[in-house]
């Protein structure tokens, strides 16, 4: 009978070839300028590279929760309207947690794959999976927080490139015309799209 030391040598031998890494993971800052009237992120491809996602499933994504219009050209990516480097980072971290960092050893070690139809993250570091979530059905909670009419009092934070004031109510970011940061204002909700809402002064 093989002894111990003996089995776990051929063990170790046969364990598949796992990549994985130590390099301190860091999500690049998203780099944005306005041209006209959309918004180019200009190292859209260096994200999707650190990611180790297919950029056009993250494009997808970002132009899902932004509720516009968008594509890639070269390593840049294009979307309809003015949008803040602060929207579409929030967005890129919400992709991170769902699609790339494990739930169990938070490593990006990661791959996406179809298991019995259902999408699957599988950790290469430490071999944990789990199902993704089906973004349709995780938007439907923070819509509750505001809806379309709505009439709410909210600060401004901040200022947009269109001058619109910016305010935030849950996971929503409400653009509000005519308003100026550290204004207290009351508006009612026009329009929502995604995680963004556009209001009038009530």
């Amino acid at each position: 009978m093989e002894d111990y030391e003996t089995l776990l040598d051929r063990a170790i031998e046969n364990l598949p070839d796992i990549e994985t890494t130590d390099i301190r993971f860091v999500i690049p800052k998203p780099r944005i300028f306005i041209e006209g009237k959309a918004t180019v992120l200009e190292n859209f491809g260096n994200i999707a590279d650190v990611l180790n996602r297919d950029p056009d499933h993250l494009m997808k994504f970002l132009t899902r929760e932004m509720g516009t219009a968008g594509k890639i050209e070269g390593s840049r990516a294009i979307f309809q309207g003015k949008f803040p480097s602060s929207i579409i980072k929030t967005n890129i971290d919400n992709y991170v947690d769902e699609y790339v960092i494990c739930s169990e050893c938070n490593r990006p070690d990661t791959q996406l794959v179809k298991m019995d139809r259902v999408l699957m993250l599988k950790c290469s570091a430490c071999g944990a999976h789990r199902p993704v979530k089906k973004r349709k059905a995780a938007q439907a909670t923070p819509r509750d927080a505001i809806e379309e009419g709505g009439e709410y009092e909210v600060k401004i934070d901040a200022v947009g490139s269109k001058g619109d004031g910016i305010a935030k109510i849950a996971k929503f970011t409400i653009f509000v015309p005519r308003a100026i940061k550290g204004d207290v204002v009351k508006i009612r909700i026009k329009k929502i799209s995604g995680n963004l809402a556009f209001a009038e002064r009530a």
